[in-house]
């Protein structure tokens, strides 16, 4: 049952002819009139709407079926009542899904609704782009050298341009299938972005392109979500499932005016058709998923994506590369899906596609060739073959049209036709040739034809103003490119949030488990504090802590904003919401959740009040940067100043006058002041600290004594506490109510910036797309990228390197080994069921000098296979054997191995030859010189092809050179057994897929044994290979032997065994595919394992595995290379760790300049915070809280380094670790060895701009450097990297990280004293910040006197007769202070401190006699991190199995 023209009887309109287009339009507008276009002959396959899920497709039916009945059972005798999801059905009779779409089609036309559809038609299209200036990746030392900033600033002034494309012209009309082909770098991803109206990224777009009657101007600001541009990655909400995930863009993209039915059932009616048309019915309920949530399959993602772009029902859709990653039977469906798409919906279709086979290749109308920027062929997809035959160029043995038609573009693929002697060869003259071709002429007449009809009619584009506008929701702006109006838009995505929030609780949990631990902790530190002067300080700290953990949750969001910035991007392209709507969702769904963890923190520490505006600031902070590493500095400079201008740490009296201007403009101030304010205004503190008191004054009257808390009043016991806050923090609770507004009005403007930025500030940081090179290099090559002015993907080797990789292939020794696996099954637990059995008595070898590859569809268990033979499994049981030559693996069997995967993981910072040289001096033996190591990587650049980008960064190569890289550091580590691969070529190109795999042909010849698993393969990649194992869905043995030439005796065992036929011009790879029923949703009426393993191949694979064994076990077993588990000791280890870690610091000035950066800014601010503070008593409490708020730095600063070590992590346990390059320990400790330097540096500048701007003594300044120079960098570092080993990812880390360390804080006697701790004095002990802060202070401060400030003055009126002296004496003796009018007889000015060393020990029980004792601390704090970093990293990330001991039943793991 079909839905495309073709199938329309003679006379009759098909669903992709008829004049409404689009199922799922239903807007009411003004007539407009149906495209007329000439007759042509359907040149493209035809799909069946029930390809991808026939049964779904029957139970849609049905139940359109019962919901038409229903409908008539409810309007019996009324008028018609009929909507989208009921007509067209008749009981007793068969139903036809495509009579049912013509019948609501015809519906739709009744009441007048025109859908409205788009073509694109373009001439002399020209797009310039800025070109690549400079070669040179940037260092810490380029970003720091002056010159390079005169250079940047004429670059700005007279940027360097080239043109991308260039004489481009077409049209592609509603209902056509555009391939686009071209080398990678040639312009095809700029063709399309190009033609999907995104131009932003681009300097200029030159020429006429027109969308029927608009221009690409009002498109986009009116219409943009009728065209959407899709990139190769599938990008989505992983925790969204399939089902929500399109219902979501069905929601934003649904219009206005229907056929009867109420919004939902529009929504829920679309979201059952696309998910049973598109296979996705049996995955509606499951997570899409990303690499850290298991989710749907790599072709069920891709249908998603394509179902969630109809959803929005788009006119015109771009494709670029999204078949990359899939099997050629994947791949195949996935054009398909669009195909079908195509016809039933009457839209406009642009695919890019690498390694198109034949069958994809005829699904489409039209074909756009692309060589080097120049429009080398556009026109009939059917006829673009025997034009470049004509043209001169002949394709090679049974390749595709696709990849002939890219060969011709490639000087080195393409191949002359004899006879023919005037051949266009360069990009210009191609584009030439097709010019003045009769297709060339064709095509302009087309376009001509289709700019007569459609362009510049007016009549045409108010109809589709019109339909546009009837679209739009009544209360939105008609003008608007979205259909829904604000408020729907919020409803929408705020469901949505709540529908990210419930499928990613864990998060959620976390946070709330740290707000009840910190509140229980908090709570429990100020527990039942008394109505005294002596917990008047502990109250202020009780409530600045609060607000101060709730400043480092707030700063835990930042990375999670981030990495969630891409998706709304692409849904606010695709106009299906503002991205501000996103923002205040985000928002209002915290608002619940914030409200239970702000509540059960509150109750807890026994307060609620004001405490969340600063949550809208961070996240305001995430929406102005670009990249995580500047947005952690900027929040970490912010949370000082909205920490310390509250008025505690620093009082604002003591704020000198030139910074005094930012407590007014801190929110935290204001709601400060009014919880501080409504504290204590009713608070009478009892004076516990008369003066003066103890022996010899028991008997004295209160008319003698005076209370030393600031505000008592002579004469009085009690404190009030009004005059307390007005005298030290100028606060009065008359302003409460000033602040309560206040603070709200600095919320709202906070969420303001947030949604504001969040609108406009839509860039991501991108990696460059430009090819990078050491600096120092002598020189960079040319650049041949269209696209981004890099040096093409498919460079070009000159004939001498070409002769040296020969040599170099030829002058290895041959391998004399054979692997061999028989009977391997393995099976892995799966929770609450059953193992799931993965492969299924499989058996094979490996022969040397043989290129074997290993192929079955998505799921079959390839690279199951591949990480079972190299012992890369971790969890699951292995059973069966594998032998070399017969005998036992020898036990350093992965060190003499390769194994190629199929992520291209590097250090991005690398260089090609430094990658290759480190694995092969921590992975060849010991005993070989590194002379010898290094001129094997020159021998392995020669035969990967890699000379010319030795010294280029890895982060910036291209596709193929990463893949040649990936493949040349295991050929540097000397495999002297085997080569693994997986899928080496995918998400290349068919001319860099062509040079991989005779690369790895050359290596075969050498005698190099090669087991690879292919997806996509062509024609002629696929005769490359000798022998091949085909595995079926489920691990099952389907055939293995040899192909024989031609593929023959692969296609005579199929044939010979029921298979169908296989065509003379069929790819044999996509034949047996085809013919075992691999695939998303095929089938095979044969059980081909059986036939397998009763064939003659199977007994005769049997016999010769036999064969092996029995000659093997004649030679010697090979024996093991290495004695321990690596090739070099471990301190070789963590010296060439060291080495490369240093240096991709130094090719990482974002990371550097943002980490210095955060250490000089945040010294500056908080040493002219505290200026010069004086030896007074605030002052000196002014400088411990100038220390205390320097080791607040250490958050964003720890944030940071996590980040780092995270990602370095994944790379030695996705590649290394398996590898045995290196050990774990070894890792770790090089990484500390790094990281410590540039935090020590960090630290020194932190110093200098801290230390003498608070008013610190010169002549004690070593000893303080010691401690913040180098035992403070030290202990965050290993803090930081403690929390980091547990956490899977950085979100994780981040939230674990503040929640820690707002514990270590909480305990060190700054915010709560130590004789106020109570039961806690002993976590006093174990804070490593206690001795951190004691040894800073007491040793800066020690032993010096206090002179009293005239408010920290107290009067006491001596008895009658007596001196102030002779009353005080004896107090002053025994406890300190001194008076300035000794021999006054009354109002005696007394000052209670004169020495700090009194002030501090007992006001913080801080002593300048245990500054070395707290160095030694500190040491052994350090240490025990340290200890805790390699204990923690072995228990959550190297051992197997759960960390709680599970009875019953145990799981074998493998070997």
């Amino acid at each position: 049952m079909s839905l495309s023209p073709g199938d329309a009887p003679e006379g009759t309109q098909s669903i992709s002819q008829s004049k409404t287009p689009t199922l799922l339009d239903d807007e009411e507008s003004q007539p407009l009139e149906a495209p007329k276009f000439s007759p042509r002959r359907r040149r493209a396959s035809i799909v069946d709407v029930g390809f991808f899920d026939p049964e779904g497709v029957d139970e849609l039916e049905q139940s359109l079926r019962r919901q038409s009945r229903s409908a008539r059972e409810l309007t019996l005798d009324t008028a018609s009542t009929d909507t989208v999801s009921t007509i067209g059905i008749k009981d007793g009779k068969p139903f036809d899904l495509e009579r049912t779409l013509r019948k609501i089609l015809h519906k739709r036309e009744e009441n007048d609704f025109k859908p409205r559809e788009l073509g694109v038609v373009f001439r002399n299209l020209r797009v310039t782009g800025l070109g690549v200036s400079a070669s040179y990746a940037k260092t810490l030392g380029s970003i720091l050298n002056p010159v390079n900033y005169i250079s940047s600033i004429q670059r700005l002034r007279h940027p360097p341009l080239r043109d991308i494309l260039n004489g481009f012209e077409g049209v592609v009309r509603p209902g056509e299938m555009l391939l686009v082909l071209g080398r990678p770098g040639s312009g095809c991803s700029t063709f399309l972005k190009t033609l999907a109206n995104r131009r932003q990224e681009y300097h200029a777009v030159e020429g006429d392109v027109h969308y029927d009657s608009l221009t690409p101007n009002e498109l986009f600001r009116h219409y943009r979500g009728d065209v959407q541009y899709c990139p190769e990655d599938d990008i989505h909400f992983p925790s969204l499932t399939v089902e929500q995930t399109i219902k979501f863009a069905a929601t934003t993209r649904t219009p206005r005016q229907r056929t009867g039915e109420t919004r939902s059932e529009f929504v829920n009616w679309t979201t059952d058709v696309l998910t049973t048309v598109f296979g996705l019915r049996h995955a509606r309920k499951t997570p899409v998923g990303d690499h850290l949530l298991r989710g749907v399959s790599g072709g069920e993602k891709k249908r998603v994506s394509i179902a969630e772009s109809l959803a929005a029902r788009s006119c015109i859709g771009a494709w670029d590369n999204s078949t990359r990653g899939l099997d050629s039977s994947t791949a195949l469906e996935f054009v398909q899906a669009i195909r079908i798409a195509t016809d039933t919906f009457r839209t406009t279709n642009m695919v890019s596609l690498y390694q198109a086979g034949e069958p994809l290749y005829k699904h489409f109308d039209k074909v756009c060739v692309i060589y080097e920027g120049k429009m080398a062929y556009f026109g009939p997809a059917d006829q673009a073959r025997q034009y470049f035959i004509g043209m001169g160029y002949e394709p090679a043995n049974r390749q595709t049209t696709a990849d002939f038609l890219v060969a011709v573009t490639d000087p080195d693929s393409r191949t002359p036709r004899s006879g023919v002697t005037r051949l266009p060869r360069t990009a210009e003259e191609f584009a030439q040739y097709f010019t003045d071709s009769d297709l060339g002429k064709q095509n302009r007449r087309e376009i001509q034809d289709y700019m007569n009809e459609f362009v510049g009619k007016p009549e045409r584009a108010n109809a589709y103003r019109q339909s546009a506008r009837k679209e739009v929701a009544k209360r939105a702006n008609k003008r608007s490119p979205y259909l829904l109006s604000v408020s729907q838009q919020i409803v929408a995505v705020t469901r949505r949030r709540a529908q990210i929030v419930r499928g990613n609780m864990a998060m959620s949990i976390m946070a709330l488990c740290s707000f009840i631990f910190q509140g229980l902790i908090v709570g429990s530190v100020f527990y039942d504090m008394p109505e005294t002067t002596g917990a008047f300080f502990s109250r202020g700290g009780d409530l600045f802590y609060a607000l101060l953990f709730c400043a480092f949750a707030a700063m835990a969001e930042i990375p999670t904003l981030f990495a969630q910035r891409p998706i709304v991007l692409r849904h606010q392209r695709g106009a299906l919401y503002h991205p501000f709507t996103d923002a205040l969702a985000l928002t209002i769904v915290d608002i619940p959740i914030m409200f239970i963890n702000i509540t059960i923190f509150g109750i807890l520490i026994y307060f609620l009040s004001g405490l969340q505006t600063s949550g809208g600031w961070f996240r305001a902070i995430a929406s102005l940067f670009a990249t995580d590493d500047w947005a952690q500095t900027f929040a970490g400079v912010s949370i000082l100043a909205m920490t310390i201008y509250t008025g505690y740490t620093i009082p604002k009296p003591s704020i000198i006058g030139a910074l005094r201007w930012i407590t007014y403009i801190n929110p935290t101030r204001y709601g400060f002041e009014a919880i501080m304010a409504n504290e204590f205004r009713t608070l009478r503190g009892e004076c516990t600290n008369l003066v003066p008191n103890g022996p010899g004054y028991e008997n004295v009257s209160l008319v003698n004594q005076v209370c030393t808390t600031i505000g008592a009043l002579p004469g009085e016991l009690i404190v009030d506490g009004n005059r307390f806050l007005d005298l030290s923090f100028d606060f009065s609770y008359s302003n409460v109510w000033r602040d309560l507004g206040i603070t709200i009005g600095f919320g709202a403007g906070f969420f303001a910036i947030y949604f504001l930025f969040t609108e406009l500030n839509t860039t991501i940081s991108r990696e460059t797309s430009a090819v990078l090179f050491r600096r120092g290099n002598k020189k960079a090559p040319r650049s041949e990228d269209e696209e981004t002015g890099a040096t093409d993907e498919k460079a070009v080797l000159p004939e001498t390197d070409k002769k040296d990789s020969k040599a170099a292939l030829e002058s290895e020794k041959p391998m004399s080994h054979v692997f061999s696996w028989q009977h391997l099954k393995y099976s892995v637990p799966i929770h609450g069921e059953a193992d799931r059995k993965l492969l299924d008595d499989v058996s094979g070898y490996v022969a040397p000098g043989k290129l074997t590859a290993l192929m079955g569809a998505s799921g079959a268990g390839k690279t199951t296979l591949l990480n079972v033979l190299a012992q890369r499994t971790t969890i699951g049981v292995v059973a069966g054997d594998r032998f070399v030559n017969g005998q036992a693996l020898p036990h350093d069997f992965q060190s003499q191995t390769g194994y190629v995967q199929q992520m291209d993981t590097h250090l991005p910072e690398s260089t090609v030859r430094e990658a290759l040289l480190f694995s092969a001096k921590l992975r060849q033996p010991s005993s070989v010189p590194l002379r010898e190591k290094e001129a094997y990587v020159e021998k392995c650049l020669q035969m990967c092809g890699l000379e010319e980008f030795a010294d280029a960064i890895i982060g910036s190569l291209g596709v193929e050179q990463r893949k040649r890289t990936t493949i040349g550091v295991e050929l540097a580590a000397k495999p002297k057994l085997l080569l693994f691969l997986d899928e080496p070529t995918s998400g290349l190109d068919s001319q860099s897929a062509w040079a991989i795999v005779a690369f790895l042909r050359s290596l075969a010849d050498r005698g190099q044994a090669i087991l690879c698993t292919i997806h996509q393969p062509s024609a002629e990649l696929f005769q490359v290979f000798d022998r091949m194992l085909l595995l079926k869905k489920g691990g099952e043995t389907v055939y293995f032997g040899d192909l024989g030439h031609n593929a023959t005796a692969v296609i005579d065992y199929f044939e010979r065994n029921g298979g169908r036929q296989c065509m003379p011009e069929e790819n044999p790879a996509e034949y047996m595919l085809d013919v075992i029923g691999a695939g998303a949703t095929a089938t095979s009426e044969f059980d081909w394992h059986s036939i397998w393993k009763n064939s003659a191949e199977a007994r005769r694979l049997e016999d010769e595995i036999e064969h092996i064994h029995s000659e093997g076990r004649k030679r010697p077993a090979v024996q093991a290379t290495f004695t321990s588990d690596f090739a070099t000791s471990w301190v070789y280890q963590v010296w060439e760790l060291a080495k490369r870690n240093n240096t991709a610091y130094w090719r990482n000035p974002t990371y550097l300049v943002a980490k210095l950066s955060l250490n000089i800014f945040g010294g500056l601010f908080i040493g002219f915070t505290f200026w010069k503070a004086p030896f007074t008593q605030q002052g000196t409490q002014n400088k411990l809280f100038s220390i205390f708020m320097a080791l607040v730095l250490s958050v964003p600063l720890s944030g940071q380094l996590q980040g780092q070590y995270i990602a370095k992590r994944s790379i030695y346990e996705v590649r290394e670790r398996p590898s045995r390059t290196y050990g774990w320990t070894a890792f770790t400790t090089a990484h500390i060895l790094i990281e410590m330097p540039w935090n020590f540096v960090g630290s020194l500048l932190l110093f200098l701009t801290w230390y003498w701007t608070v008013g610190y003594p010169s002549d004690r300044a070593g000893y303080t450097y010691l401690m913040i120079g180098i035992m403070y960098p030290m202990y965050y570092t290993t803090f930081a990297l403690v929390i980091a080993a547990i956490s899977p990812s950085i979100e994780i880390a981040s939230l674990l990280f503040s929640t820690s360390f707002s514990f270590v804080l909480t305990f060190n006697g700054v915010v709560q004293p130590f004789n106020q701790l109570g039961w806690w004095k002993w976590m006093y002990r174990l804070s490593p910040y206690t001795y951190l802060i004691e040894g800073l202070l007491g040793q800066a401060l020690g032993r010096q006197s206090i002179q009293c400030a005239a408010i920290e003055f107290v009067e006491v009126d001596p008895p009658s007769g007596a001196t102030c002296s002779q009353y005080l004496d004896r107090y002053m003796s025994a406890n300190g202070g001194y008076l300035t009018n000794p021999e006054a007889t009354t109002a005696c000015n007394f000052c209670s401190m004169s020495s700090v060393d009194t002030f501090l020990a007992n006001s913080f029980n801080i002593y300048y006699d245990n500054h070395w004792r707290n160095f030694g601390i500190m040491i052994a704090f350090i240490v025990l991190n340290t200890f805790t970093i390699y204990v923690f990293y072995y228990l959550f990330r190297i051992r197997t199995g759960s960390l709680i001991p599970r009875f019953g039943k145990a799981k074998k793991a493998s070997a």
